[in-house]
């Protein structure tokens, strides 16, 4: 084993003059070659560079190695020219300035600097540094910058990840990721999730998205760009797919399912319980600019001879099963609109008073084909946090809230037009 001191980051043997054993240069450092398997990964061999040549140099032919010195124990003239295997993995090329997936923290974060240590008499890959102590030492100026902060009594601090929290690497990597439990990606937003799915490749896309519970991996498939909901859907069963699309809400279903190729999305319809597919092709039929195409189906809407004690209690029953619930909608057996209450108002209201007595009638609507920009003056203009939508026989078909209006006013850059089926 070659003679190691101490902890030794990447920079700091990067270029480094190599040494033959008679003293004489050989070249410069330009790289260090890993082996796979082990959580620590140990360094297998280095490269060298001289003029145009590189050579291979096996850790095993390595004498000296630390920040100041680095030799191998054969002579310059017994080097020969080689070239290293495709499915090497290099420290220099595949590591450094790589960005990490930070599950934990919800962020990506650059790989500034290695570091090597002894594990169990191997020089291993120990941590990363993605601080900017690390970007410093790459510049040489680690030092100078400690002194500048210094003054103003700011201690420049380690950042450092232990290379046992990063999944295994393999050849080619783009990113790397941090292992997290399953229990700690299901606590995160689905939002944050799903950022960070977009930045990864489809292989760890895939093994993250394998982690999540149903209802975490709906409410995250809708908040993905439309190619990364595809790619991800290719990668689950039919029944994984269509189990995922019954628990978002409708309209969210059919966002996604719009932007499916035809086939596909009428095979995973065809799959979903009826109820749910039933709704998720009516908002299907609708254009995607529209009051219709806008709107949920999910929403709750009481008889007007109801008593608001009553209403409390069915309240409780199905609030639970319904995204958002701002108002309740008072319809006719046919569910033709009557009225609508606040939640305020039916908390304030006597228990036996009927809701006929309490609701605000009329009511303001949109139609079904009202446009995106009329949809969000109307709610505007009302102060509404959700609107009530109508056919032209003034039957209720569904509600468009104020985030519906805040995702096309906000849309993604890539988002594309939903298709009707």
């Amino acid at each position: 084993m070659p003679f190691f001191a101490g902890d030794i980051f990447v920079s700091e043997v990067y270029n480094k003059p190599v040494l033959d054993q008679a003293g004489e240069e050989i070249g410069k450092l330009k790289d260090l070659t890993l082996g796979l398997g082990d959580p620590f990964p140990a360094i297998t061999s280095f490269i060298v560079q001289s003029g145009k040549q590189s050579f291979v140099v096996l850790w095993d032919q390595v004498n000296l190695f630390n920040r100041r010195v680095i030799s191998v124990n054969l002579l310059k003239s017994a080097l020969h020219a080689s070239e290293l295997s495709p499915s090497e993995v290099r420290i220099c090329r595949d590591l450094l300035d790589k960005q990490i997936v930070d599950i934990n923290g919800a962020k990506l974060v650059r790989v500034n600097d290695l570091k090597l240590g002894d594990v169990n008499g191997k020089i291993c890959l120990i941590a990363v540094d993605i601080g900017l102590r690390g970007i410093l030492r790459r510049l040489n100026l680690e030092s100078r910058g400690e002194r500048f902060l210094s003054v103003f009594h700011y201690r420049l601090p380690a950042s450092l990840i232990g290379w046992h929290y990063l999944q295994p690497v393999e050849p080619k990597l783009s990113k790397l990721t941090l292992t997290v439990s399953r229990q700690k990606v299901s606590q995160m937003h689905p939002a944050d999730l799903a950022e960070i799915m977009s930045e990864v490749s489809q292989k760890e896309r895939s093994a993250i998205f394998g982690t999540l519970d149903v209802e975490t991996a709906a409410d995250t498939l809708h908040e993905l760009e439309p190619s990364v909901q595809a790619d991800i859907i290719d990668d689950l069963t039919k029944e994984q797919a269509s189990d995922i699309l019954e628990q978002m809400p409708p309209d969210e279903a059919a966002d996604v399912l719009g932007d499916l190729p035809e086939k596909k999305a009428e095979e995973l319809i065809s799959l979903m319980e009826k109820e749910e597919a039933q709704e998720v092709k009516e908002l299907l039929e609708h254009e995607e600019d529209s009051a219709g195409g806008l709107m949920t189906t999910e929403f709750l809407s009481f008889p007007p001879d109801m008593s608001v004690d009553d209403a409390i209690k069915e309240l409780r029953l199905e609030a639970p099963d319904v995204e958002t619930v701002y108002y309740l909608y008072i319809t006719d057996d046919q569910e033709r609109l009557l009225g609508v209450l606040t939640l305020k108002d039916l908390i304030l209201a006597r228990p036996e008073v009927q809701l006929r007595d309490i609701m605000r009638s009329p009511v303001k609507t949109l139609p079904l084909n009202a446009e995106q920009q009329d949809v969000a003056e109307f709610i505007s203009k009302y102060n509404l946090l959700a609107a009530p939508v109508v056919d032209e026989d003034g039957f209720l078909r569904g509600i468009v809230t104020v985030d519906d209006v805040v995702d096309f006013l906000l849309p993604p850059a890539s988002r594309k037009k939903r298709r009707k089926l």
